[in-house]
C-alpha cells in the first residue's frame, strides 16, 4: 500500500499541473487589436491577452484620443503568457504571420499612425530576436523591406472595457467588420505562399 502511494505522490508532483508557471508579458501592435487579441487567446501557453495601447506619450489615452488625436500610441495587445510552454520567439512568428509587415499606413482596412504595425521589446534578447527574424523575413521576400517599427516597451495601458475580448461579446458585429477588412485574405496572399 506505501508503495503505490508513493507512485501516487509522484505522479503528482511531477505533473505539469504542479509544476510553477514562469509568466512573462509581450507587446505587439498589429492593426485592430480585437483581431490580435483574437488569434493570440487560442495560442497553447497563453493566459490573457489584452487590448490596449503603447508607444505614445498620452497618459491614461482613450480609444478616441489615439484614433483621432495625436498621443503617439498604437492600438497595442499585452500577452501573458507562461515560458515554459511558449516563449517569446515562438510568440513573434506567430505575431508575423498575422500582420502586413510591408504596409507602411497601416493594417489592412485600419489606416493611420495608430493602426501601424510594432513589435515592442522589453530586453535587448528581444530585440535582437525581432532584428533577426525582420532579416529573415526580407531574405524571403527578396525586394520587399519589412516597415514594422521596433521601439523599446515603456508602458501599456488597457483599452476601455467595450474592447475587451470584443470578438466575443459583439460575435456577428466582430466576425463582419473582420471580413470586409479583408485580413484573412490578405494574410494567406503573404503567408500562405
Amino acid at each position: 500500500m506505501k508503495k503505490v502511494f508513493a507512485c501516487i505522490l509522484l505522479v503528482f508532483l511531477t505533473s505539469k499541473s504542479v509544476i510553477a508557471k514562469d509568466i512573462n508579458e509581450a507587446y505587439f501592435a498589429g492593426g485592430c487589436f480585437w483581431c490580435m487579441e483574437e488569434f493570440f487567446e487560442k495560442v497553447e501557453g497563453v493566459e490573457k491577452v489584452i487590448s490596449g495601447y503603447s508607444g505614445g506619450k498620452t497618459k491614461n489615452p482613450t480609444y478616441k484620443q489615439v484614433t483621432y488625436e495625436n498621443t503617439g500610441h498604437f492600438e497595442a495587445i499585452k500577452i501573458v503568457y507562461d515560458k515554459n510552454v511558449i516563449n517569446y520567439k515562438n510568440l513573434l512568428d506567430l505575431y508575423w504571420e498575422n500582420i502586413d509587415p510591408f504596409d507602411s499606413a497601416g493594417q489592412f482596412c485600419d489606416k493611420g499612425l495608430s493602426y501601424r504595425s510594432v513589435a515592442f521589446f522589453k530586453t535587448n534578447e528581444e530585440k535582437k530576436q525581432i532584428k533577426n527574424s525582420i532579416t529573415n523575413i526580407e531574405k524571403k521576400f527578396k525586394g520587399k523591406k519589412v516597415v514594422t517599427f521596433i521601439r523599446k516597451f515603456e508602458k501599456f495601458y488597457p483599452a476601455e472595457d467595450y474592447h475587451q475580448d470584443y470578438y466575443q461579446e459583439n460575435f456577428m458585429n466582430y466576425l463582419l467588420y473582420k471580413k470586409a477588412c479583408g485580413r484573412e485574405q490578405t494574410l494567406k496572399k503573404i503567408w500562405k505562399n
